[in-house]
């Protein structure tokens, strides 16, 4: 048999900016037997699970769950809402944006690009007056849909999704706005109902603490319309039945039993914190992580303080250092996964997470496996991160929320 569970004494640090550690707890709820689900105790969890998503997405509208990953959710709000030959507007802001517009490629849609050239555009959010003056030219109304990433898990930004909401407005386009919130789901403060948001597409392995295997689409009213006449190929990712047989508990297909277990206790400790008690938790974890960055003498990724990601946090690595190297580094030497840099970002950066079932002590740990790591590494730093982070934990008088998994 396969040993997975390798590591040497002690717990192993996953880092990355998701999949994010499985809360004790929540293992434990999918350890529960599996059941019908066609019976009525599966009813009665659908029920309980559809109504407790809604609270995270901010949404009264329906949220159709997948037993996908994020991948799939963004296939689900695409092949829903579109039509070949359709005309997307899309915003690069790093990796998973550019894989999205590959994605729509692929599906024969025709997606413009809109971002700043090289890794600059990596390095910044969505420019929402850029998508006004592209939207003001489009008379004709070509454009169908707005697709943007919320928070850009590859560099650590944050766009302003309300901002994006208020140029399709402004332009007077009917344009669908379709958001990616994969990583920031849980984590960062989203509201699909108050921004406007016609497809929101999230996962569960990022602020919802599970293992990757559900992802969501949050749809509105209007995209529900619009899905009654959009001609791209589905079958399983169709909206109208699940909607449907949703409104019972039920699925058109099996669902994911078990993630579903750990849905349910995800969201009674989210909900017990207090969603937006989470949201400061993770904001006052990412100040203290760019603190003990500065302290380093090193460059954040997000080069915009106001779009500063509460998820995870971009380190840019002096010239002359592979940031892939350093990551072996601090993996052999401290048991510790840091995320690596994606696509134009590769070897230039590492990314440090900070969400999920995260506090203080469990970001001190993190910052001092990264300071010894660079140190071995032979990176000469400013000064030190783990000193600057616990300063500033202590001006921010801050107290554990979390509940005893």
């Amino acid at each position: 048999m396969l040993k997975l569970d390798f590591h040497p004494a002690g717990r192993h640090f996953l880092q990355i900016p998701g999949p994010s550690p499985v809360p004790d707890r929540i293992l434990r709820a999918m350890s529960y037997p599996t059941i019908d689900h066609r019976g009525p105790e599966f009813g009665a969890l659908g029920l309980q699970v559809l109504a407790g998503i809604k609270k995270i997405f901010k949404t009264e509208q329906p949220v159709v769950i997948y037993p996908a990953s994020g991948t799939g959710a963004w296939e689900a709000a695409l092949t829903n809402t579109l039509s070949p030959g359709d005309t997307v507007l899309m915003y690069e802001t790093g990796h998973f944006a550019t894989l999205w517009k590959k994605m729509a490629e692929a599906l024969g849609l025709k997606p413009e690009f809109l971002g700043l050239p090289g890794i600059e555009g990596w390095r910044h959010g969505v420019q929402a007056d850029r998508i006004e003056e592209r939207l003001r030219q489009d008379s004709g109304h070509q454009i169908k849909a707005v697709c943007v990433v919320h928070n850009e898990t590859s560099t650590g930004v944050t766009s302003d999704i309300a901002a994006v909401r208020k140029a399709i407005d402004a332009a007077g386009h009917p344009a669908l706005l379709i958001v990616d919130t994969i990583s920031g789901l849980a984590s960062a403060d989203y509201r699909h109902d108050e921004w406007g948001v016609d497809v929101t597409v999230s996962g569960s392995q990022k602020g919802l603490m599970l293992p990757p295997g559900i992802s969501f689409n949050a749809v509105s009213k209007k995209a529900v319309a619009v899905s009654k006449t959009a001609r791209l190929p589905k079958a399983f990712w169709a909206w109208a039945e699940i909607i449907e047989m949703n409104e019972t508990g039920y699925w058109p297909y099996t669902p994911n039993t078990n993630l579903l277990y750990g849905l349910s206790e995800a969201l009674d400790m989210i909900l017990g914190e207090g969603l937006d008690n989470v949201f400061v938790r993770h904001q006052r974890l990412a100040a203290a992580c760019r603190s003990a960055v500065r302290a380093w003498g090193l460059e954040i990724q997000c080069a915009d303080p106001a779009l500063y990601s509460p998820v995870l946090t971009g380190v840019m690595t002096p010239p002359g250092f592979d940031a892939d190297a350093i990551r072996k580094t601090i993996y052999e030497n401290f048991n510790m996964s840091l995320g690596t840099g994606l696509g134009k970002m590769k070897g230039g950066m590492f990314r440090i997470g900070h969400l999920g079932e995260a506090n203080e002590l469990t970001l001190m740990a993190t910052l001092a496996g990264c300071e010894m790591g660079l140190k071995l590494a032979g990176v000469q730093l400013a000064g030190s991160g783990v000193v600057a982070a616990m300063d500033n934990l202590a001006a921010q008088k801050s107290k554990p929320v979390l509940k005893a998994a």
